[in-house]
């Protein structure tokens, strides 16, 4: 492809990994131990005495959910961290001077987010593939994987939204409390939606976090709760639009360069 600077957007890209990779600790290994906590919990809250949804056994069901919301929260904290502290400390400047075009400057943020996003799931995965009691085979892995790239993508965007709009890290924690937060705990992570009256079904397919982990629990289950070609196709349209919304924003400097 002509016309991209790709030392450039190579050199942003290894530099946003970079960031995240120096507190691995933090980024990477901490999320797992929480996701396995999670887990732990619910499982001894509500798993107990051979609870079964969707045919399997409850922890079975709740893993491959909890692997993909500890994606996308973390997609959103990496993309929502950069443009947003460059503001506050003045040091925006080091990504708006480099000769990089505004999607060269998306592809490298949000490549950088999805980087860490997967990252993130394979130490859950392996975490909970360790654990006694859990299964978690993958039975349908181009299902796990785009629906997984979709949520990833679409956090990501979310939080690149976030770090273009907000001025102090309490309103990116605000999106994240208010917006983040419950959208992932009310999408169908810890329960079938089917179990629930009409009205609260609806609101929930009404959840793009909803089509996210269905879809990608069928990747591992090969059962849903969701239309996976609604889902998927959903998704893509989406997260096209987020890229739209960003990439106007960017070109148009507001709140970074006004």
């Amino acid at each position: 492809m002509q016309g991209i600077n790709w030392g450039g957007l190579k050199t942003l890209y290894v530099k946003e990994v970079r960031r995240f990779f120096k507190v691995q600790t933090q980024t990477i290994w901490a999320p797992a131990v929480t996701t396995l906590l999670f887990l732990i919990i619910f499982t001894v809250a509500l798993g107990r005495q051979g609870k079964v949804v969707l045919g399997v056994p409850f922890a079975d069901f709740i893993a491959p959910g909890l692997i993909v919301m500890a994606m996308m929260q973390n997609a959103f904290a990496n993309s929502s961290f950069s443009l947003l502290v460059g503001k506050i400390q003045g040091t925006i400047v080091d990504y708006l001077m480099p000769p990089l075009s505004t999607g060269e400057l998306i592809a490298g943020l949000v490549g950088a987010a999805v980087t860490r996003a997967f990252l993130v799931g394979a130490a859950v995965w392996l975490a909970m593939a360790l654990f006694p009691g859990v299964h978690v085979p993958l039975r349908h892995p181009l299902a796990a994987m785009w629906f997984a790239l979709m949520g990833a993508l679409l956090l990501s965007f979310l939080g690149l939204l976030t770090s273009i709009w907000a001025e102090k890290f309490d309103h990116a924690a605000a999106v994240t409390n208010f917006v983040v937060a419950p959208l992932s705990l009310l999408s169908g992570t810890f329960y079938s939606v089917e179990q629930l009256s009409p009205l609260f079904r609806a609101i929930s397919h009404a959840n793009p976090f909803f089509y996210v982990i269905s879809g990608f629990r069928y990747g591992f289950l090969k059962a849903a709760d969701s239309p996976l070609l609604v889902g998927a196709t959903g998704l893509a349209v989406l997260n096209l639009v987020l890229w739209a919304v960003c990439y106007a924003l960017l070109r148009s400097g507001w709140k970074i360069k006004n």
